[in-house]
């Protein structure tokens, strides 16, 4: 059965749809599956089941090691880019010193030979050349600044000749941030969160699958719900649990220990690298095609 026209018509002046729909024209969508969102029980840094797990005061969590490694390789860091600096700084003005001493020195060579005279001096009666390549009348006394210049001369044409740039090194900042929200992050902010593992009796069967539940409402916690966690005690609690319940009465339901609203951070869902994370979960890739040429530029997939 022969296909339609519409499809095989190529004669045309524009693409038509089924033509653009072939090429990738225009902006394709495509929905996060599960696999490229990061469960809630998972380290951000090593994307595993967390162990002993830390969360700092924007709802990020990860492993104790590895937020404890990861502030320590930042810290090394920032001293290694002090000592850079601080190295800089002393050649600068190591720089600006030889600098003035340099031009004292010329000033001082131009104050001698504006009163004693510029005079030739040669190497031999048939005026030769002279150790500085020059001839005859040019052979005058060069100074100590000339000869420096004319022994280090850079030759733009030869690669091992070739002048490069001085790399500036800006001032480094001292403070640790955190790999996922980016904004500063110290250690003592941070508090240890403490999940309930359902063990009823259907799931003691299932020993190597571990699910929590909310310690109020005994609900399963997933991607799908919002979790809060308390900074005081670590507990941690479904939204609506924690609306209804610790932000009126101000007191944990698990350890009854006192909490204020502010003590109540909400758990950001996914959120790295590598996953997708928000209420937005649609990768999107827009292609656009030159005319006549069948190639064009093409912007790389966007997460949002």
């Amino acid at each position: 059965m022969p296909q339609r026209h519409s499809k095989n018509n190529n004669d045309l002046a524009f693409f038509t749809y089924d033509e653009k729909r072939k090429l990738g024209y225009g902006t394709q969508k495509e929905r996060l599956g599960k696999d490229s969102i990061k469960p809630f029980d998972v380290c951000c840094l090593c994307l595993k089941p967390f162990i002993d797990p830390m969360c700092c005061q924007k709802g990020h969590t990860f492993c104790k090691e590895c937020i404890l490694e990861c502030l320590l390789a930042q810290k090394k860091d920032n001293k290694r880019r002090l000592a850079a600096f601080t190295t800089q700084q002393k050649q600068e003005k190591e720089e600006a010193e030889e600098k003035l001493m340099q031009q004292k020195a010329r000033e001082l060579d131009a104050f001698d030979q504006q009163n004693h005279g510029a005079v030739p001096q040669y190497n031999d009666r048939n005026h030769s050349r002279d150790k500085n390549g020059f001839h005859g009348a040019n052979s005058v006394k060069v100074t100590s600044y000339e000869e420096e210049a004319l022994r280090n001369m850079k030759a733009f044409w030869l690669p091992s000749a070739t002048p490069e740039a001085p790399v500036k090194v800006g001032a480094p900042s001292c403070s640790t941030f955190c790999p996922e929200g980016n904004e500063k992050l110290k250690l003592k902010s941070l508090f240890p969160i403490h999940f309930t593992e359902d063990k009823s009796e259907q799931k003691k069967s299932k020993s190597y699958d571990v699910t929590y539940i909310c310690p109020s409402c005994k609900v399963t916690l997933t991607n799908t719900m919002s979790l809060v966690a308390l900074s005081t005690c670590g507990h941690v609690f479904c939204k609506k649990c924690a609306d209804k319940f610790m932000a009126v009465d101000k007191v944990c339901l698990v350890c009854n220990k006192g909490c204020k609203v502010r003590d109540l951070v909400n758990l950001e869902k996914g959120g790295t690298g590598f996953a997708g994370h928000g209420d937005s979960l649609e990768a999107r890739d827009f292609k656009h095609l030159g005319s006549g040429s069948g190639l064009g530029l093409v912007r790389p997939a966007m997460k949002t």
